[in-house]
């Protein structure tokens, strides 16, 4: 009886779980609609072109991350794999998208297995030091406010820095974050995750208070949380070199890194960045299309 009772509810579940699926395949259409756009306008041949390898960490949203509606390296989403796509589309290569860990990947450039480290970098003076660092693109708040998160139930607690005394703030290893933690909360316990979703879920389970991150990728983590995760208030300083994002080559790769930024500078000046921005906002579900000014269609409203 308990077997068919627990069988029972299992459909019931499951039947539900595909209700709300039915019921959201609009809204899923509309939220994707202007990253679809993006990416018909980066189609092209590709078929027997050199390729240009790109490692990325997508857990990162909207920088990088899975969209599990699509299938293949397709799943990998974010403004780091748009730009991936406009670099290889422009330099007439192949693209070829290598998912790993944060940290994996700078080790992949450093040995030169990848061409390129898309991944949210920012400029540090290690990296500066170890990697051929191209010039800085601006995607959004990403980079320009680093701040922390935490459950809501911590909501006013962890505002200052003398907050954090003996407390258990969690950051991704070998990021921006673990340094501007390390600088600016010495007081702190810090709790390094290779993985940020692994870092999320620390906080969410009560094994670290705060969780340092770049202002977008709160965001992102807020909106899939409900009303569970909040930002502190609390905001880091960041100095100017740390601002915007840069992309790492081998230190080697100058000729390659040389047509890498020719092409960010075309991006810049086409102002494209941020409509990507936005449209991966938008699929990441951080932001709606009324709060954009996006239609259904996924074009920006202008009246």
């Amino acid at each position: 009886m308990k077997t068919f009772k627990t069988l029972l509810a299992l459909v019931l579940s499951l039947a539900c779980i595909l209700a709300m699926a039915a019921c959201k395949n609009d809204s899923d259409a509309s939220k994707a609609a202007a990253y679809n756009k993006i990416l018909k306008g980066l189609e092209y041949d590709d078929s027997g072109l050199p390729e240009l390898t790109v490692a990325t960490s997508p857990d990162f949203a909207p920088m990088e991350f899975v969209d599990l509606s699509r299938s293949g390296t397709d799943q990998y989403v974010g403004f780091d794999i748009i730009l991936s796509k406009y670099i290889a589309k422009e330099l007439n290569m192949k693209l070829v998208i290598k998912p790993m860990s944060f940290d994996a990947v700078q080790a992949a450039v450093q040995t030169g297995t990848v061409d390129l480290g898309l991944s949210g970098f920012s400029w540090t003076a290690q990296r500066a030091e170890n990697y051929f660092i191209t010039d800085w693109y601006e995607a959004g708040k990403n980079e320009t406010q680093q701040v922390t998160i935490t459950l809501a139930a911590n909501k006013d607690k962890f505002k200052t820095a003398a907050d954090y005394n003996g407390v258990k703030v969690g950051a991704q290893g070998a990021s921006l974050q673990k340094i501007l933690c390390e600088e600016q909360l010495k007081g702190a316990q810090i709790e390094l995750y290779e993985n940020l979703n692994d870092a999320c879920t620390a906080l969410l389970t009560g094994k670290i208070d705060a969780l340092a991150v770049a202002y977008g990728n709160g965001e992102s983590f807020i909106s899939a949380n409900g009303d569970k995760i909040v930002f502190t208030g609390f905001e880091f300083v960041v100095d100017e070199l740390y601002k915007n994002n840069v992309i790492l080559l081998n230190k080697n790769s100058t000729e390659l890194g040389a047509k890498v930024n020719a092409v960010l500078a075309k991006a810049k000046a086409a102002g494209v960045y941020d409509s990507w921005y936005e449209a991966c906002q938008l699929l990441a579900e951080i932001k709606t299309i009324d709060e954009l000014g996006y239609d259904e269609e996924g074009n920006k409203i202008t009246e």
